[in-house]
């Protein structure tokens, strides 16, 4: 089904592999009837032709990369625009669309999200952007409709921008980044890999995008093997796959924890973007005659079967099969990792939803960026074609993913198939994807075609007593389960016919709705501002010393930006910094908030000319044991704050705020075994907090220790390779080890202006 290669491969004319190792000039002089170079063969990816197009430095292995165009959606765009206004930002000098699709029910904390609406609205008109209103569409799907474009770049403050499919080089990242393409700043990172996922075959009936997608994820994600590296989908098997199923493949790349992803191109997208008028953006796409690849992925779509992935990760993954014929085993493994993610703090049982040896589901959700598209949902809609789900616990809810499928779902009868099964179709939403829309009971079991399963994504809360889970299925799959009221079905089972419908995109509801400058700024546009928008806090730059206390240690293999800043209810306070600050952590260590802002108590008082002691009398004991070894440390050189420490955070969600909610409560570090993601190590950085990384292995420190880093500002400035921190405990002081790994001068200089505001601050 997938395979890995142990280390490269070479593609010859797009269709023939040629493993890296022994015996490979030879093979390739007999196919090509020349001598090939590596170096030269891996510019003929795809990926490296695009990052060339893009990179301004002149130098390839350190890109620094310009955008084509910018998106957002409405939980992150106010933070976004005020770090940019406060940087001097008069107009937006790339297409910059602002799109309302996860704030948008209006039902959490009164009028708070339709000003950020508003906010973003009256943004667009006074510096030229685009502002598309809730329920008209999700932040990825009118992507695809109207912004990509073949060889083109996207940048978006979303984990899940990938265009791939579309000949769209996408990256979801954290809006710092943003902000430095709103500022004319680039994109800095080294040459990533390029890894060959080569297709063969085509997929089954009842087998669709998503269980493609799982089967990947469940092959790569733990090993690490396309982690920040461009995954470049080619082979036979691409012509197989219509449109909308190579998006709905692309879409999930994310969960994989890869930096983008481009694939091949054809006259399947050809026509896509001929349907959305726009034939003009149609670029062919395909390697060169002979690329090198650093990895290779061998996909044989031939033998994918309908998967899941269990909770809580989305690499989770087994055959819907192999789940009905193992139920016991598989679920009590499932429990057992459960009360590891959950750290045993509420009952988590799944084998009772076992009746006479089937497993049975409470609710079913087909939506968002990565179920709600027309050929998903006409899939299901077939698949459930004069079924019913039944009067009982069971429900079901469909979620076009734009009011152009929506009404095109309506025109083909689709929609109407659908409700007729007491099933419910909804507007364009993320909230099933984060916590925000259709929350189970309390230990229901939910099934979507949506992006990710984390521990409280379905939107139950665990400091209230309440779990829910959700297991990841294709849209397909997601209607057979339905069609049997619940029990967990493969849609291979499905013996009925699944059509092809032809999509028609109709543009006018757009062109009658979305807001559009064309890019031309209006300054004389007021912005409205509601009485929840802030703005971010002032923030000193770093001190030459440092006093950290440690007040979160966290040992789960993997720490999500859900456990750093929960979704769901928090969204309404994502443009308030100290208001949303309250629930970092909140999840996962309750504890933090308070303590965080204990320590920070004593960086109030160095900046306000007082004694940190006298704020926190248990510091002058941890100032004697430092001043035995460091004496000339001083107010005027000290600062004091809080760190974290997590084995690997930060995989999911680009959101920025993981990282600026512990910055506002005064955190200055993180210290990992390693960082899930450069986006969440990027947001480290752009706010200004050391990304410090120790050896894997016992902790030299626990939880509520005070660390000492002296010259820590002159270690960044001078790039020191090894930094030299101390425990502080019983008067004396405890050597160890962190390294910050590799930054740019720019980072460098963000770091020690203490975040990208200072950075930019103009006057």
């Amino acid at each position: 089904m997938v395979t890995l290669a142990e280390k490269g491969a070479y593609l010859i004319n797009g269709r023939e592999l040629v493993p890296e190792g022994p015996g490979e000039k030879e093979a390739l002089r007999a196919k090509t009837g020349r001598d090939v170079s590596r170096e030269e063969a891996a510019k003929n990816t795809i990926a490296y032709g695009i990052l060339e197009a893009h990179n301004t430095s002149g130098d390839m292995k350190k890109l620094k990369i310009r955008f084509d165009k910018l998106t957002s959606h409405d939980i992150t765009f106010v933070g976004i625009i005020q770090t940019a206004r406060a940087s001097g930002l008069t107009k937006f000098p790339i297409p910059y669309v602002l799109t309302n699709c996860h704030n948008s029910l209006c039902a959490v904390g009164g009028t708070i999200n339709e000003d950020d609406h508003m906010f973003g609205l009256t943004c667009a008109k006074r510096y030229g952007g685009v502002y598309v209103p809730p329920h008209q569409a999700v932040i990825h799907q009118y992507a695809r409709e109207m912004l990509a474009g073949g060889g083109k770049m996207i940048l978006g403050s979303d984990s899940h921008t990938r265009y791939g499919a579309l000949g769209t080089m996408a990256v979801g990242e954290g809006g710092p980044e943003l902000v430095k393409q709103l500022l004319n700043q680039t994109y800095d990172i080294n040459m990533p890999g390029v890894v060959c996922v080569y297709l063969t075959g085509k997929p089954q009936k009842g087998v669709g995008p998503q269980d493609v997608a799982l089967a990947i994820i469940g092959a790569v994600f733990k090993n690490g093997y396309v982690k920040n590296k461009v995954m470049e989908f080619v082979g036979p098997g691409v012509a197989s796959l219509s449109a909308d199923f190579r998006i709905g493949v692309d879409v999930m790349t994310t969960e994989t924890t890869c930096l983008s992803s481009i694939w091949e191109t054809d006259s399947e997208i050809a026509d896509f973007y001929e349907i959305h008028g726009r034939s003009g953006e149609y670029r062919e796409l395909k390697p060169g005659t002979v690329a090198y690849y650093d990895g290779l992925i061998t996909v044989d779509l031939d033998q994918v079967k309908p998967m899941i992935a269990m909770p809580f990760h989305p690499s989770n993954t087994y055959t819907i099969e192999e789940l009905n014929v193992n139920l016991t085993d598989i679920l009590a493994d499932v429990e057992k990792r459960a009360a590891v993610s959950l750290d045993n703090a509420v009952e988590y049982s799944l084998r009772d939803k076992v009746k006479d040896g089937r497993f049975y589901v409470d609710q079913g959700i087909i939506a968002g960026c990565a179920g709600g598209g027309f050929e998903n949902i006409c899939a299901a809609a077939d698949i459930l074609r004069g079924s019913y789900i039944g009067n009982g616990g069971f429900t079901l809810s469909v979620y076009p993913a734009s009011m152009p499928i929506y009404m095109e779902l309506i025109k083909n009868g689709c929609a109407a198939a659908i409700l007729e099964t007491g099933a419910v179709m909804k507007t364009a939403f993320c909230g099933p994807c984060f916590g925000a829309g259709d929350t189970p009971a309390n230990n229901a079991f939910s099934i979507r075609h949506s992006t990710r399963n984390f521990p409280n994504r379905e939107g139950s809360r665990l400091q209230s007593g309440q779990i829910a889970s959700v297991a990841l299925m294709d849209a397909r799959s997601i209607a057979a389960t339905a069609a049997n009221q619940g029990r967990l079905t493969a849609a291979t089972e499905f013996d009925g016919p699944i059509g092809k419908y032809r999509y028609h995109f109709d543009a006018k509801i757009y062109e009658n709705r979305v807001f559009d400058s064309k890019g031309i700024a209006d300054p004389s546009v007021e912005i409205q501002f509601g009485p929840n928008i802030k703005d971010w806090p002032a923030m000193c730059a770093l001190p030459e010393n440092l006093i950290l206390r440690v007040v979160s240690e966290i040992h789960d293999p993997v720490t999500t930006t859900d456990e750093l800043i929960p979704s769901g209810e928090t969204s309404s306070y994502r443009s308030n910094p100290l208001g949303l600050a309250e629930f970092t952590l909140s999840r996962k260590d309750p504890a933090y908030v308070g303590l965080a802002k204990d320590i920070q108590k004593a960086q109030m008082a160095l900046m306000e000319g007082r004694c940190p002691a006298e704020e926190k009398p248990e510091l002058k004991a941890v100032l004697d044991a430092v001043h035995t070894k460091y004496p000339d440390v001083k107010r005027e050189n000290l600062g004091f704050g809080s760190t974290i420490f997590a084995v690997k955070p930060g995989d999911g969600s680009a959101r920025e705020q993981a990282a600026s909610c512990q910055k506002v409560l005064g955190g200055w570090a993180n210290i990992a075994n390693e960082y899930a993601t450069k986006r969440y190590r990027s947001n480290l950085i752009n706010w200004g907090m050391l990304p410090f990384l120790i050896g894997e292995g016992a902790l030299p420190f626990a939880n509520l220790d005070y660390l000492f880093f002296p010259g820590i500002r002159t270690a960044v400035e001078e790039k020191v390779p090894e930094i030299t921190g101390y425990v502080v405990k019983d008067g004396g002081l405890s050597a160890f080890t962190v390294t910050l790994g590799e930054l740019t001068d720019e980072e460098r200089q963000i770091i020690l202006k203490g975040c990208l505001i200072n950075y930019n601050r103009v006057g």
